[in-house]
């Protein structure tokens, strides 16, 4: 483990948050404070196996991912302040009264969206290590009165929940930034229930790609040089123990680099 790594990670998004807040309370528009470290992101929807679109994405990380419809009624602070490549949500593997689990949570806007998801019988945890992340994502929650809806400090390498109490577990753009991917994978296993499912938006490179060319084409911090490679991804959930495996790669976000969508169950 890198502190130094860790300690960069908190420090952007936490300045993510306090910039966003600030222009919030400033009626500005904010775009691009996120992964990448620019403007950059797109529309992401469901391909084959290895296969990206072609049309050229206007954005590849940010609030635009999601349609205009579907966050429409959320808090403008959450939104605006997404980070994500995708929208872990999109991915069909919800249902009425589930307990979901949002590793990586920012502030909040995928909480919110599985929120709607599951159900006032439902319930959604958000998980950030960034202080100021899991204090904008309450305010939002306060904003938009959801009363099943919680958001924790802690780390996604030792999850603040019990052994098999959450039935799908999320996450949008944060796996990449952990340093102990394993120790990631583990606790997604140990958290879920028996049949539970993976929802996961995340950054993945080329298996040709070493992690020198990864680290060649973008920082740790703007998700791009932490990104496991496709079949290092489908080998850790293997040995996590995680089953029917698919990967989805949505759009590009560097040279051989990709948005990708993940699902898979846990036996």
């Amino acid at each position: 483990m890198n502190p130094t790594l860790t300690d960069e990670v908190r420090q952007k998004y936490a300045w993510t948050a306090r910039d966003v807040i600030q222009r919030e309370f400033s009626q500005l528009t904010v775009l691009g404070a996120c992964c990448g470290g620019g403007t950059d992101g797109a529309c992401c929807s469901t391909t084959e196996p290895g296969h990206v679109h072609t049309q050229e994405p206007a954005e590849v990380f940010g609030p635009s991912l999601y349609p205009a419809s579907k966050t429409a009624g959320l808090p403008s602070l959450a939104v605006s302040a997404g980070c994500g490549c995708g929208d872990p949500t999109a991915l069909g593997v919800f249902a009425e009264a589930q307990t979901v689990l949002d590793l990586g949570s920012g502030s909040g806007v995928d909480a919110f969206l599985a929120a709607g998801l599951v159900g006032a019988a439902g319930k959604v945890y958000g998980i950030d290590m960034v202080g100021e992340m899991v204090a904008l994502a309450n305010s939002a929650k306060r904003s938009a009165r959801l009363d099943n809806v919680e958001f924790l400090a802690g780390e996604m390498e030792k999850v603040p929940l019990d052994d098999a109490c959450v039935d799908v577990v999320i996450s949008n753009c944060s796996i990449n930034l952990s340093q102990d991917k394993p120790a990631v994978f583990a606790e997604i296993a140990r958290v879920l229930r028996p049949g539970g499912a993976i929802a996961l938006c995340d950054v993945l490179a080329s298996d040709a790609l070493s992690p020198g060319d990864r680290a060649a084409r973008g920082s740790y911090v703007d998700c791009i040089a932490g990104a496991l490679s496709v079949g290092e991804l489908t080998e850790l959930l293997q040995k996590a123990g995680i089953e029917d495996v698919r990967i989805d790669l949505t759009h590009a976000v560097a040279d051989e680099m990709f948005a990708a969508t993940i699902t898979g169950r846990k036996p």
